[in-house]
């Protein structure tokens, strides 16, 4: 299995340094919206999308004003995960599945794109999202993104198999089961993190579970005053959000040559996996590095 890192819209928040830790000077930050693209045997698998098209094109109709306005996402078509699967010389409807962390609009957005995908998330993420029982609720679950919901296949999260110190962890079906989807609930109710087999070891996507890589310093975690209370507001269950943080921090620790942990949100995380600046989609060249690594590992 080959894996493409794909930034699929950046988002500029208020704060700057007290955001991203470095934007100094600036009144906006930096961060991603990580999602990987899968290129397995006979189909391509999309781990979250970032914001799509629609989105693009259309983002007061699709999104909410309070977070245009704090984010201010950088909405440039080429940045969209159909549009870099295109430049990298793929088929947008090569991809059959997309497996979601969780339903929030900059995770989300890009559903409408792949209508012919299969759309994989947690059972109690989608009653979370269908139901928005408030305001924030409805400012971070948009119906405006889900064209595709006919497609929607959901899972318990109260069933599964132990996997490196996390429980109720699964295989989804039709994927390959060299990807497992891992509960790490709080950020929502129905959050999850995706787990990657490679041949040189794992790939674990944490989402939102956490925001700033050095969150993970198991000595001496911290977080940016401006992410850290982002966090807090939304939070749905602040006591699982932290148990799942110590519980990363310390897969990060014991298993630190088997797997490599990271979110969604990190532009340093996203620039060391993807070998590219986070402004930059990816092309035809990020599909031919990918391959020759690849190669090179047999």
């Amino acid at each position: 299995m080959r894996v493409h890192h794909l930034n699929c819209v950046s988002a500029c928040p208020l704060g700057g340094a007290l955001m991203d830790g470095v934007s100094t000077g600036s009144l906006r930050g930096r961060l991603t919206s990580h999602c990987l693209l899968l290129e397995c045997r006979d189909t391509l698998v999309l781990v979250d999308t970032g914001y799509g098209l629609r989105d693009v094109h259309d983002p007061h109709g699709r999104l909410a004003e309070f977070f245009l306005a704090m984010n201010k996402p950088e909405l440039r078509e080429e940045m969209t995960a159909i549009r870099q699967i295109e430049a990298m010389g793929f088929d947008p409807r090569d991809v059959r599945h997309i497996v979601l962390s969780h339903l929030d609009f900059d995770h989300a957005g890009g559903l409408d794109d792949f209508p012919g995908a299969a759309v994989h998330m947690l059972a109690d993420e989608q009653a979370a999202a269908l139901a928005r029982p408030t305001r924030l609720d409805r400012m971070r679950y948009r119906p405006q993104q889900w064209g595709t919901r006919e497609h929607w296949r959901t899972y318990p999260q109260s069933r599964g198999e132990a996997w490196l110190g996390f429980d109720c962890v699964r295989a989804l079906d039709g994927v390959p089961d060299d990807v497992l989807m891992v509960p790490l609930i709080g950020h929502t109710l129905g959050h999850a993190g995706v787990a990657v087999k490679r041949d040189e070891g794992w790939l674990f996507y944490a989402a939102d579970a956490y925001f700033y890589h050095a969150e993970m310093d198991w000595q001496r975690p911290r977080c940016t005053a401006g992410l850290r209370f982002y966090q807090t507001l939304m939070e749905k269950d602040r006591g699982l959000r932290l148990q799942n943080q110590q519980r990363l921090r310390a897969l990060s620790r014991d298993h630190a040559r088997e797997v490599s942990v990271f979110c969604a949100h990190d532009f340093r995380e996203f620039e060391r996996l993807s070998g590219r600046p986070h402004q930059l989609p990816a092309t035809r060249l990020e599909r031919a590095v990918r391959v020759e690594e690849s190669e090179l590992t047999h």
